[in-house]
Protein backbone atom coordinates (compact mmCIF):
# COMPACT_ATOMS: atom_id res chain seq x y z
CA UNK A 1 0.00 0.00 0.00
CA UNK A 2 1.77 3.72 -0.97
CA UNK A 3 0.65 6.23 0.60
CA UNK A 4 0.48 9.79 -0.83
CA UNK A 5 2.30 11.99 1.46
CA UNK A 6 0.20 14.36 3.86
CA UNK A 7 -0.43 18.10 2.59
CA UNK A 8 0.01 19.03 6.80
CA UNK A 9 3.41 17.55 6.76
CA UNK A 10 6.73 19.74 6.93
CA UNK A 11 8.95 21.10 4.17
CA UNK A 12 11.67 19.09 5.58
CA UNK A 13 13.41 16.81 7.87
CA UNK A 14 14.61 18.93 11.00
CA UNK A 15 17.91 18.36 11.37
CA UNK A 16 18.75 16.31 14.49
CA UNK A 17 22.23 16.93 16.52
CA UNK A 18 24.24 14.45 16.98
CA UNK A 19 23.85 13.67 20.48
CA UNK A 20 27.18 12.15 22.63
CA UNK A 21 26.14 8.55 23.91
CA UNK A 22 23.56 7.60 21.59
CA UNK A 23 24.18 5.69 17.89
CA UNK A 24 21.44 4.02 15.99
CA UNK A 25 21.57 1.76 12.62
CA UNK A 26 18.71 0.53 10.88
CA UNK A 27 18.14 -2.53 8.72
CA UNK A 28 15.54 -4.43 6.36
CA UNK A 29 14.29 -8.17 8.48
CA UNK A 30 12.21 -9.37 5.31
CA UNK A 31 9.19 -9.86 7.97
CA UNK A 32 6.93 -7.62 6.42
CA UNK A 33 7.91 -4.83 4.07
CA UNK A 34 10.47 -4.93 0.75
CA UNK A 35 12.68 -2.76 0.43
CA UNK A 36 12.84 -0.29 3.36
CA UNK A 37 14.04 -0.48 6.61
CA UNK A 38 12.14 -2.06 9.44
CA UNK A 39 14.47 -2.90 12.37
CA UNK A 40 16.38 -0.15 14.43
CA UNK A 41 18.92 -0.89 17.02
CA UNK A 42 19.80 2.25 18.88
CA UNK A 43 23.06 2.23 21.58
CA UNK A 44 23.14 4.54 24.44
CA UNK A 45 26.35 4.99 26.40
CA UNK A 46 26.82 3.17 29.92
CA UNK A 47 25.18 5.23 32.73
CA UNK A 48 22.37 6.66 30.35
CA UNK A 49 19.00 7.19 33.05
CA UNK A 50 15.38 6.32 31.73
CA UNK A 51 12.06 7.21 31.89
CA UNK A 52 9.27 6.12 30.20
CA UNK A 53 5.38 6.51 30.07
CA UNK A 54 2.96 3.56 28.25
CA UNK A 55 -0.47 2.98 27.05
CA UNK A 56 -3.61 2.92 29.25
CA UNK A 57 -5.09 0.08 26.91
CA UNK A 58 -5.63 -2.88 28.72
CA UNK A 59 -4.77 -5.07 25.82
CA UNK A 60 -0.91 -4.08 25.56
CA UNK A 61 1.76 -5.89 23.54
CA UNK A 62 4.36 -7.72 25.07
CA UNK A 63 6.99 -5.16 24.34
CA UNK A 64 5.01 -2.79 26.91
CA UNK A 65 4.54 -5.64 29.19
CA UNK A 66 8.71 -6.21 29.40
CA UNK A 67 9.45 -2.29 29.53
CA UNK A 68 7.40 -1.50 31.81
CA UNK A 69 8.75 -4.36 33.95
CA UNK A 70 12.09 -3.21 33.38
CA UNK A 71 11.43 0.77 34.07
CA UNK A 72 12.27 0.75 37.84
CA UNK A 73 16.09 -0.14 36.79
CA UNK A 74 16.42 3.19 35.44
CA UNK A 75 19.14 2.17 33.49
CA UNK A 76 19.25 1.98 29.49
CA UNK A 77 21.80 0.50 27.20
CA UNK A 78 19.55 0.02 24.27
CA UNK A 79 16.67 -0.34 22.34
CA UNK A 80 15.44 -2.00 19.49
CA UNK A 81 12.28 -1.19 17.38
CA UNK A 82 10.18 -3.28 14.91
CA UNK A 83 7.79 -2.44 12.32
CA UNK A 84 5.11 -4.15 10.83
CA UNK A 85 3.83 -6.46 13.53
CA UNK A 86 2.95 -5.04 16.77
CA UNK A 87 3.54 -8.57 18.85
CA UNK A 88 0.32 -7.77 20.25
CA UNK A 89 -2.29 -10.55 21.19
CA UNK A 90 0.50 -12.97 20.59
CA UNK A 91 0.85 -15.05 24.06
CA UNK A 92 3.70 -16.54 25.35
CA UNK A 93 5.49 -16.59 22.22
CA UNK A 94 5.34 -13.06 22.10
CA UNK A 95 6.94 -12.29 25.31
CA UNK A 96 9.64 -14.95 24.46
CA UNK A 97 10.19 -12.96 21.04
CA UNK A 98 11.15 -10.07 23.34
CA UNK A 99 13.03 -11.79 25.67
CA UNK A 100 15.28 -13.13 22.88
CA UNK A 101 15.67 -10.07 21.42
CA UNK A 102 16.52 -8.28 24.59
CA UNK A 103 18.85 -11.17 25.44
CA UNK A 104 20.82 -10.92 21.61
CA UNK A 105 20.88 -7.14 21.76
CA UNK A 106 22.57 -6.98 25.37
CA UNK A 107 25.03 -9.66 24.23
CA UNK A 108 26.08 -7.20 21.33
CA UNK A 109 25.84 -4.33 23.47
CA UNK A 110 27.07 -5.73 26.61
CA UNK A 111 24.69 -5.25 29.16
CA UNK A 112 22.46 -7.36 30.65
CA UNK A 113 18.85 -7.88 28.67
CA UNK A 114 17.21 -5.50 31.57
CA UNK A 115 18.82 -2.64 30.40
CA UNK A 116 17.28 -3.43 26.50
CA UNK A 117 14.09 -2.22 25.41
CA UNK A 118 11.87 -3.46 22.95
CA UNK A 119 8.90 -1.54 21.04
CA UNK A 120 6.74 -2.99 17.97
CA UNK A 121 4.26 -1.34 15.71
CA UNK A 122 1.84 -2.90 13.07
CA UNK A 123 -0.54 -6.03 12.54
CA UNK A 124 -2.29 -7.24 15.39
CA UNK A 125 -2.27 -10.78 16.34
CA UNK A 126 0.19 -11.93 14.18
CA UNK A 127 3.11 -14.17 15.37
CA UNK A 128 6.48 -12.39 14.84
CA UNK A 129 9.25 -14.36 13.44
CA UNK A 130 11.84 -13.38 16.26
CA UNK A 131 15.11 -14.84 14.04
CA UNK A 132 14.14 -12.01 11.80
CA UNK A 133 15.10 -9.70 14.07
CA UNK A 134 17.73 -11.75 16.25
CA UNK A 135 20.05 -12.75 12.73
CA UNK A 136 19.84 -8.56 12.07
CA UNK A 137 21.12 -7.24 15.23
CA UNK A 138 24.65 -8.31 14.76
CA UNK A 139 25.02 -6.46 11.22
CA UNK A 140 22.85 -3.09 13.17
CA UNK A 141 25.55 -3.62 15.83
CA UNK A 142 28.49 -3.14 13.27
CA UNK A 143 26.78 -0.28 11.86
CA UNK A 144 25.76 1.96 14.65
CA UNK A 145 26.80 5.92 13.82
CA UNK A 146 26.35 8.83 15.92
CA UNK A 147 24.83 10.59 13.22
CA UNK A 148 21.32 8.02 12.41
CA UNK A 149 18.84 9.75 13.90
CA UNK A 150 16.82 10.43 9.85
CA UNK A 151 17.34 6.74 9.39
CA UNK A 152 16.04 5.86 12.47
CA UNK A 153 12.77 7.94 12.16
CA UNK A 154 11.73 6.82 9.19
CA UNK A 155 12.34 2.78 9.96
CA UNK A 156 9.97 2.91 12.18
CA UNK A 157 6.79 4.07 10.23
CA UNK A 158 3.74 1.92 9.31
CA UNK A 159 1.06 3.98 7.87
CA UNK A 160 2.74 7.40 8.40
CA UNK A 161 3.43 9.58 5.36
CA UNK A 162 6.26 11.34 6.56
CA UNK A 163 9.14 10.67 9.16
CA UNK A 164 8.37 12.83 12.56
CA UNK A 165 11.50 14.81 13.88
CA UNK A 166 12.24 17.43 16.39
CA UNK A 167 15.11 18.66 18.47
CA UNK A 168 15.87 21.80 21.07
CA UNK A 169 19.02 23.13 22.74
CA UNK A 170 18.14 24.13 26.73
CA UNK A 171 20.68 25.18 29.71
CA UNK A 172 21.03 22.95 32.96
CA UNK A 173 23.09 25.95 34.93
CA UNK A 174 25.17 27.43 32.34
CA UNK A 175 26.19 24.25 30.69
CA UNK A 176 24.61 23.93 27.05
CA UNK A 177 22.48 20.13 26.28
CA UNK A 178 20.79 18.92 23.51
CA UNK A 179 17.50 17.27 23.47
CA UNK A 180 15.66 15.37 20.38
CA UNK A 181 13.14 12.94 19.49
CA UNK A 182 11.40 11.50 16.87
CA UNK A 183 7.78 9.46 16.55
CA UNK A 184 5.86 7.82 14.40
CA UNK A 185 1.64 7.53 14.41
CA UNK A 186 -0.75 8.23 11.76
CA UNK A 187 -3.96 5.94 12.99
CA UNK A 188 -5.06 4.61 15.91
CA UNK A 189 -4.25 7.87 17.82
CA UNK A 190 -6.07 8.80 20.97
CA UNK A 191 -4.64 10.39 24.06
CA UNK A 192 -4.54 7.82 26.71
CA UNK A 193 -1.22 7.99 28.07
CA UNK A 194 0.91 8.18 24.17
CA UNK A 195 -0.84 7.45 21.37
CA UNK A 196 2.01 6.05 19.58
CA UNK A 197 5.53 5.13 19.46
CA UNK A 198 7.78 8.37 20.71
CA UNK A 199 11.78 8.13 21.33
CA UNK A 200 13.43 10.99 23.10
CA UNK A 201 17.18 11.37 23.74
CA UNK A 202 19.48 14.20 25.63
CA UNK A 203 23.30 14.27 26.57
CA UNK A 204 22.39 15.79 29.86
CA UNK A 205 22.87 14.43 33.49
CA UNK A 206 19.91 13.97 35.01
CA UNK A 207 18.30 10.83 37.38
CA UNK A 208 15.71 8.69 36.35
CA UNK A 209 13.03 9.80 38.95
CA UNK A 210 13.70 13.37 38.11
CA UNK A 211 13.55 12.63 34.67
CA UNK A 212 10.02 10.27 34.73
CA UNK A 213 8.71 13.27 36.80
CA UNK A 214 9.34 15.50 33.67
CA UNK A 215 8.20 13.20 30.87
CA UNK A 216 5.26 12.55 32.78
CA UNK A 217 4.23 16.15 33.09
CA UNK A 218 5.18 16.88 29.34
CA UNK A 219 3.41 14.13 28.28
CA UNK A 220 -0.10 15.64 29.26
CA UNK A 221 0.62 18.23 27.70
CA UNK A 222 1.46 17.43 24.75
CA UNK A 223 1.17 13.65 23.08
CA UNK A 224 -2.49 13.42 25.34
CA UNK A 225 -3.69 16.36 23.71
CA UNK A 226 -3.56 14.54 20.45
CA UNK A 227 -6.10 12.43 18.80
CA UNK A 228 -6.79 11.19 15.16
CA UNK A 229 -9.44 8.81 15.91
CA UNK A 230 -10.31 8.18 18.92
CA UNK A 231 -8.93 4.19 19.40
CA UNK A 232 -6.05 3.81 21.88
CA UNK A 233 -2.83 1.86 20.14
CA UNK A 234 -2.09 -1.33 22.47
CA UNK A 235 1.69 -0.29 21.82
CA UNK A 236 2.09 3.18 22.97
CA UNK A 237 5.42 4.14 24.12
CA UNK A 238 7.18 6.59 25.02
CA UNK A 239 10.47 7.01 26.16
CA UNK A 240 13.57 9.49 27.20
CA UNK A 241 17.09 8.76 27.52
CA UNK A 242 19.71 10.92 29.37
CA UNK A 243 23.21 9.44 28.55
CA UNK A 244 24.72 12.25 30.86
CA UNK A 245 27.50 13.10 28.35
CA UNK A 246 27.24 16.92 28.60
CA UNK A 247 28.34 16.23 32.77
CA UNK A 248 25.64 19.44 33.70
CA UNK A 249 25.68 19.89 37.33
CA UNK A 250 23.58 17.41 39.14
CA UNK A 251 19.58 18.68 38.97
CA UNK A 252 17.98 18.57 42.60
CA UNK A 253 14.70 17.53 41.60
CA UNK A 254 11.64 18.36 38.86
CA UNK A 255 10.47 21.57 40.09
CA UNK A 256 13.65 23.05 40.92
CA UNK A 257 14.87 26.53 38.78
CA UNK A 258 17.91 24.71 37.50
CA UNK A 259 15.71 22.48 35.34
CA UNK A 260 13.04 25.03 34.22
CA UNK A 261 14.90 25.98 30.82
CA UNK A 262 15.35 21.96 30.06
CA UNK A 263 11.63 21.24 30.64
CA UNK A 264 10.22 24.59 28.74
CA UNK A 265 12.97 22.74 25.56
CA UNK A 266 11.44 18.97 26.26
CA UNK A 267 8.15 20.20 25.92
CA UNK A 268 8.73 21.72 23.04
CA UNK A 269 10.07 18.94 21.30
CA UNK A 270 7.13 16.67 22.50
CA UNK A 271 4.94 19.23 21.30
CA UNK A 272 6.39 19.13 17.84
CA UNK A 273 6.32 15.60 17.59
CA UNK A 274 1.93 15.38 18.87
CA UNK A 275 1.40 17.65 16.35
CA UNK A 276 3.17 16.36 13.72
CA UNK A 277 1.49 12.86 14.10
CA UNK A 278 -2.27 14.79 13.89
CA UNK A 279 -0.62 16.41 10.71
CA UNK A 280 -0.80 12.57 9.67
CA UNK A 281 -3.23 11.49 10.48
CA UNK A 282 -4.58 8.91 7.94
CA UNK A 283 -6.43 10.62 5.16
CA UNK A 284 -5.71 13.85 6.86
CA UNK A 285 -6.33 17.50 4.82
CA UNK A 286 -6.65 19.86 7.76
CA UNK A 287 -5.20 20.35 11.20
CA UNK A 288 -7.32 21.21 13.86
CA UNK A 289 -6.75 23.16 17.02
CA UNK A 290 -9.70 22.98 19.79
CA UNK A 291 -8.93 25.63 22.58
CA UNK A 292 -11.44 25.28 25.77
CA UNK A 293 -11.76 28.08 28.34
CA UNK A 294 -14.04 28.68 30.77
CA UNK A 295 -14.80 24.88 32.16
CA UNK A 296 -15.07 24.19 35.81
CA UNK A 297 -11.39 22.44 35.72
CA UNK A 298 -8.23 22.15 33.51
CA UNK A 299 -9.10 18.36 33.68
CA UNK A 300 -12.89 19.00 32.31
CA UNK A 301 -11.79 21.39 29.78
CA UNK A 302 -9.73 18.82 28.63
CA UNK A 303 -12.53 16.22 28.37
CA UNK A 304 -14.61 18.62 26.67
CA UNK A 305 -11.97 19.21 24.12
CA UNK A 306 -11.24 15.85 23.00
CA UNK A 307 -15.33 15.28 22.80
CA UNK A 308 -14.47 17.69 20.18
CA UNK A 309 -11.87 16.71 18.63
CA UNK A 310 -13.17 13.40 18.80
CA UNK A 311 -16.55 13.81 16.91
CA UNK A 312 -16.90 12.32 13.60
CA UNK A 313 -19.58 14.83 12.86
CA UNK A 314 -17.28 17.39 13.67
CA UNK A 315 -14.44 16.13 11.74
CA UNK A 316 -16.46 15.43 8.93
CA UNK A 317 -17.92 18.70 8.70
CA UNK A 318 -14.23 20.60 8.78
CA UNK A 319 -13.79 18.18 5.77
CA UNK A 320 -16.57 19.41 3.74
CA UNK A 321 -15.77 22.82 4.72
CA UNK A 322 -18.42 23.17 6.24
CA UNK A 323 -18.98 25.94 8.76
CA UNK A 324 -22.00 23.18 11.07
CA UNK A 325 -21.00 24.90 14.45
CA UNK A 326 -24.28 22.96 15.45
CA UNK A 327 -22.04 19.95 15.67
CA UNK A 328 -19.20 22.02 17.51
CA UNK A 329 -22.22 22.85 20.64
CA UNK A 330 -23.54 19.13 20.42
CA UNK A 331 -20.54 17.77 21.54
CA UNK A 332 -19.63 19.97 24.45
CA UNK A 333 -22.98 18.63 25.22
CA UNK A 334 -22.02 14.94 25.06
CA UNK A 335 -18.88 15.26 27.20
CA UNK A 336 -20.53 15.14 30.43
CA UNK A 337 -18.81 18.34 31.92
CA UNK A 338 -20.31 21.08 33.02
CA UNK A 339 -21.20 23.99 30.69
CA UNK A 340 -23.54 26.91 30.50
CA UNK A 341 -25.86 26.73 27.64
CA UNK A 342 -27.34 30.77 27.83
CA UNK A 343 -23.62 32.12 28.12
CA UNK A 344 -21.21 29.55 26.07
CA UNK A 345 -19.57 31.34 23.28
CA UNK A 346 -18.26 29.86 20.53
CA UNK A 347 -15.52 31.09 17.73
CA UNK A 348 -14.10 29.40 14.64
CA UNK A 349 -11.04 31.07 12.94
CA UNK A 350 -11.33 34.42 15.76
CA UNK A 351 -14.75 34.65 14.29
CA UNK A 352 -17.90 34.52 16.96
CA UNK A 353 -20.25 32.49 15.91
CA UNK A 354 -22.47 31.96 18.96
CA UNK A 355 -22.50 33.53 22.66
CA UNK A 356 -25.33 33.78 24.95
CA UNK A 357 -26.97 30.86 24.34
CA UNK A 358 -27.52 31.34 20.58
CA UNK A 359 -26.47 32.49 17.08
CA UNK A 360 -24.49 35.72 17.99
CA UNK A 361 -26.11 38.69 15.94
CA UNK A 362 -23.18 39.92 14.18
CA UNK A 363 -22.56 36.10 12.47
CA UNK A 364 -22.53 35.99 8.64
CA UNK A 365 -21.25 32.21 7.39
CA UNK A 366 -19.27 34.07 4.52
CA UNK A 367 -16.81 35.46 7.26
CA UNK A 368 -15.82 31.96 8.75
CA UNK A 369 -15.92 30.26 4.85
CA UNK A 370 -12.41 31.31 3.97
CA UNK A 371 -10.80 29.73 7.32
CA UNK A 372 -12.96 26.73 6.87
CA UNK A 373 -10.99 26.71 3.25
CA UNK A 374 -7.54 26.79 4.51
CA UNK A 375 -5.42 24.03 6.35
CA UNK A 376 -5.30 25.29 9.00
CA UNK A 377 -8.65 25.17 11.54
CA UNK A 378 -9.16 26.70 14.82
CA UNK A 379 -12.32 26.22 17.26
CA UNK A 380 -12.63 28.47 20.43
CA UNK A 381 -15.07 27.36 22.96
CA UNK A 382 -15.87 29.10 26.49
CA UNK A 383 -18.42 27.31 28.64
CA UNK A 384 -18.82 29.87 31.07
CA UNK A 385 -18.58 27.63 34.56
CA UNK A 386 -15.03 28.33 35.91
CA UNK A 387 -11.26 29.12 35.01
CA UNK A 388 -10.15 25.79 33.30
CA UNK A 389 -8.89 25.68 29.66
CA UNK A 390 -7.10 23.17 28.10
CA UNK A 391 -6.54 21.84 24.20
CA UNK A 392 -6.63 19.33 21.95
CA UNK A 393 -4.93 18.77 18.49
CA UNK A 394 -6.58 16.90 15.57
CA UNK A 395 -7.19 15.96 12.02
CA UNK A 396 -10.21 15.53 9.69
CA UNK A 397 -11.96 12.41 8.83
CA UNK A 398 -12.11 12.27 5.19
CA UNK A 399 -12.49 9.54 2.58
CA UNK A 400 -8.97 8.78 2.89
CA UNK A 401 -9.23 7.61 6.68
CA UNK A 402 -11.46 4.67 5.15
CA UNK A 403 -9.72 3.49 2.34
CA UNK A 404 -6.34 3.00 4.11
CA UNK A 405 -7.80 1.31 6.82
CA UNK A 406 -10.01 -0.91 4.95
CA UNK A 407 -6.33 -1.59 3.00
CA UNK A 408 -4.38 -1.77 5.76
CA UNK A 409 -3.67 -5.78 6.00
CA UNK A 410 -3.74 -6.47 1.88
Amino acid sequence: MTLKKSPLAPATFPDLPEIAGVRFACGNSGMRYKGRDDVMLAEFAPGTTVAGVFTKNTMPGAPVDWDRKILSIGIARGLVVNAGIANVFTGAAGLKTVEDTATAAAQLLNAPPEHIYIASTGVIGEPVPTEKITNLLPRLAEDLSIDGGKSAANCILTTDTFAKGAAATAKIGEKEVMIAGFAKGSGMIAPDMATMLAFLYTDAAIPADVLQQMLSEANEKSFNCVTVDSDTSTSDSVLLFATGRAENGPPVDASGESLANFKKALLEVMTDLAQQVARDGEGASKFITVKVTGAESDSAAKTIALAIANSPLVKTAIAGEDANWGRVIMAVGKSGEKANRDKMNLKIGGVLIAENGSRAPSYQETAVTPHMKGQEIELEVDVAVGNGSAFAWTCDLTHGYIEINADYRS
